[in-house]
C-alpha cells in the first residue's frame, strides 16, 4: 500500500490521531491534545510576549512537531531551504491566522478535534473555514500568487530548529527565564518526554502526509481530489473512538474552552481559512514547512508568535463560555469588541492583498 494513496494516508492520519488521543490521555487539556495556535500562545506567554498568566507555558509539542519534519525531510532528502517570497505580507498573514483563531478558541486542527467531541460550534467553524478555503481557491483560479520562492543557502532552514530547540533547553535547564501558568490551560498539560515525544511522531507523519487542513478542502474545490482529506479523517475517526469510550462525547452547543458565539466562529473561521490559502497551508502546516527548510515559513511562524502575543496584550482573543456561579451569571462567551473590530479589519485586509496579488500575476 503506497503512503501516497487515500489509504494510505488515511493510516498516517490514524498514527497522528493516536499522537494526539496518548497527549489527551497524558494530561492536556480536553479538546486541547493538539493545538498549534494554542501551543503558540501559551509558547509565547512563556517568553512573557504576553501577560495573561492562564496561557503561559513552553509547549513541548511545537518543538517536535518542527523537529519531526525538520528530521524527516533530511532522512528523504525533501528537505528544500527556500526564500524571497513576499516576507512582509507573510509575516501579516501569519499574525492574522493565528489571533482569528484565537477568537475562535483554536486552529483547523484543534476544530476537528472539537467536532471529535461533539462540540457542535466546532461544525460552525467549519463552515466559516470552508467558506474562507473556497473564496482563496477562487483567488488562486483567477491568478493569485505571493511571488516565486528562490533557492537559498541551506543552513537558512536551520535556523528555526536550532533556535526553538536550544530555548527548550534552556527551559528545562534554567525555567526561572521563563513563565509557567500556576492556573488554568497553561498549567494543563501531559508530561514533558511524552508532549515532545508525541511532537515529533505528529511533526514526522504531516511531514510524509503534506497534511493540511485547508489544503484538504482546496484540493477538493479546485482538483476534486479527497486524497489529503484522508489524513485528516484518520485523526477524526481516533479521537471519536476515544472520546466515545472515554466519555467524553457530549453532543452539545459548545465544549470546554469554546463559546457560542456562532457569527464570530463563523467569520473568524472564515478569515482563518482565507488566510491559510493566501499563505499555502494551515498554521500546522506552516510549522511543517518551516522545519523542512522553508524560510517564507519560519517568517509566517514568527509571525504567528506575535499574533499570538497580540491577541492577549489587546483583548483580541475569544474567551470561553462560562456556567451561572453564585458569584456571576452565565457567559456565552467570544471575542469582546476588539476582537470583533479585529476580525472583520482582517476580511478587509485578506481581500486587499488578494486583489493585489492577482494584479501583480496579470502584470
Amino acid at each position: 500500500m503506497s503512503l501516497d494513496s487515500k489509504k494510505g494516508l488515511f493510516l498516517l492520519g490514524i498514527i497522528a490521531g493516536l499522537a494526539a488521543m496518548v497527549l489527551a490521555i497524558g494530561g492536556n487539556p480536553k479538546n486541547m491534545a493538539m493545538c498549534i495556535a494554542c501551543f503558540i500562545r501559551d509558547t509565547a506567554g512563556s517568553f512573557k510576549l504576553h501577560q495573561a498568566e492562564v496561557v503561559q507555558y513552553f509547549r513541548p509539542e511545537i518543538v517536535g512537531i518542527v523537529l519531526g519534519a525538520f528530521l524527516i525531510s533530511l532522512f528523504t532528502k525533501e528537505y528544500r531551504s527556500t526564500g524571497g517570497s513576499a516576507p512582509a505580507i507573510r509575516f501579516l498573514l501569519g499574525a492574522i491566522m493565528v489571533i482569528c483563531a484565537l477568537v475562535f478558541l483554536g486552529c483547523p486542527l484543534r476544530m476537528v478535534l472539537r467536532m471529535s467531541s461533539g462540540d457542535i460550534s466546532g461544525y460552525v467553524g467549519l463552515v466559516g473555514f470552508a467558506l474562507g478555503v473556497g473564496t482563496g481557491a477562487f483567488f488562486l483560479k483567477k491568478g493569485f500568487s505571493l511571488g516565486r520562492s528562490y533557492t537559498i543557502k541551506k543552513e537558512s532552514g536551520y535556523v528555526l530548529p536550532l533556535l526553538i530547540t536550544v530555548a527548550f533547553l534552556v527551559s528545562l535547564f534554567a525555567p526561572s527565564l521563563f513563565a509557567f501558568s500556576e492556573k488554568g490551560p497553561g498549567s494543563v498539560h501531559a508530561a514533558i518526554g511524552l508532549s515532545l515525544g508525541a511532537g515529533i511522531i505528529f511533526g514526522v507523519i504531516a511531514q510524509r502526509s503534506r497534511m493540511c487542513f485547508a489544503g484538504s478542502i482546496r484540493d477538493i474545490i479546485l482538483l476534486k481530489d479527497f486524497k489529503l482529506i484522508s489524513a485528516i479523517g484518520g485523526v477524526f475517526v481516533v479521537m471519536l473512538v476515544y472520546n466515545v469510550v472515554s466519555g467524553n462525547f457530549k453532543l452539545a452547543a459548545f465544549g470546554p474552552i469554546a463559546h457560542a458565539q456562532t457569527l464570530w466562529n463563523i467569520l473568524s473561521m472564515y478569515a482563518v481559512g482565507l488566510c491559510a490559502v493566501l499563505l499555502g497551508g494551515c498554521p500546522l502546516r506552516q510549522l511543517i514547512l518551516a522545519g523542512s527548510g522553508s524560510s517564507d515559513a519560519i517568517v509566517t511562524v514568527v509571525g504567528m508568535f506575535v499574533g499570538a502575543a497580540l491577541a492577549h496584550n489587546f483583548s483580541l482573543a475569544g474567551a470561553p463560555a462560562s456556567a451561572a456561579t453564585a458569584e456571576k451569571a452565565a457567559s456565552a462567551g467570544g471575542p469582546g469588541i476588539n476582537g470583533q473590530i479585529f476580525v472583520i479589519a482582517s476580511i478587509v485586509i485578506l481581500f486587499i492583498i488578494a486583489f493585489i496579488g492577482i494584479k501583480k500575476k496579470e502584470q
